[in-house]
């Protein structure tokens, strides 16, 4: 299983983190789009740094995405911005983009939240198709491109939007360990059911609602998540904030025996 390290505030350039990558013995680095470094990703500079440091990227979309938002121009700018990133990962030979499946907007009623995609559901699942097929035609069958759960698999028009993106094969599945957890375990059944779609993780530890702690701070059962990533092959960032909380997390994993370090 490879590891890798996720974008750090305090080492936000490419090689700043390819070379804390390195030092940590880890196999990647996957790039935030939300950072200002990367609205454009330069595919020259960060192949030299895949060079220079042996680690290779994945990259995480940008968490405001929403290919889906009824106003057409916006729609089409994050579609757009997917498209690029589609071909920067091909160029880069990036096996993995991750994405945020947005719920939109909702109105709070006085009995309950109305979802307008789940109101527009023509619109919404019409958005979704069109979306797959543009982003198949970019990928060209050479990445795959991930949806990470954030805790609202208990929506059901979210459950059936996964569903359709999953009758593409260009889509998987991303494991947040955390953010499963502190929604009180709801998006675990629906990834457990496409357990075959399974091709990255976001591990880290969790107590109640806080997750994005060190490993073993926490209350998870690390050692079955990290099975089960093995289990199916896949690549996990180990998404902690900070590079000391990402060499006690290593020691951590050292220490119980779940990672050989190199």
């Amino acid at each position: 299983m490879d590891l890798g390290i996720p974008t750090l505030i305090e080492a936000p350039g490419p090689e700043e983190s390819a070379r804390l990558c390195k030092e940590l013995g880890f196999s990647f680095v996957e790039l935030n789009m939300n950072l200002p470094e990367y609205q454009g990703l330069d595919v020259p500079l960060l192949q030299s740094v895949m060079e220079r440091y042996g680690v290779y990227f994945t990259i995480h979309l940008d968490e405001n995405m929403d290919v889906c938002d009824f106003n057409p121009r916006v729609a089409e700018a994050y579609t757009l911005t997917m498209l690029e990133a589609i071909r920067a990962a091909r160029e880069l030979g990036v096996p993995v983009l991750n994405m945020h499946l947005s719920d939109g907007v909702y109105f709070t009623l006085p009995d309950k939240k109305a979802y307008l995609y789940d109101m527009n559901r023509e619109h919404f699942f019409g958005r979704i198709r069109e979306f797959t097929a543009r982003c198949e035609e970019a990928a060209g069958g050479e990445v795959t491109v991930c949806i990470e759960n954030t805790g609202v698999y208990a929506l059901p028009f979210l459950r059936e939007a996964v569903e359709l993106f999953l009758q593409s094969p260009l889509f998987g599945l991303t494991f947040d360990i955390g953010h499963d957890h502190s929604a009180g375990g709801v998006d675990r059944p629906v990834i457990l059911e496409h357990e075959d779609r399974l091709r990255h993780f976001h591990i880290h530890d969790a107590l109640g609602r806080k997750n994005h702690m060190r490993l073993g701070t926490g209350e998870l059962d690390l050692a079955w998540y990290i099975a089960l990533a093995q289990r199916n092959r896949c690549r996990a960032v180990l998404e902690v904030k900070t590079a000391q909380a990402l060499r006690e997390s290593v020691e951590w994993l050292m220490e119980h025996q779940l990672i050989c370090h190199n």
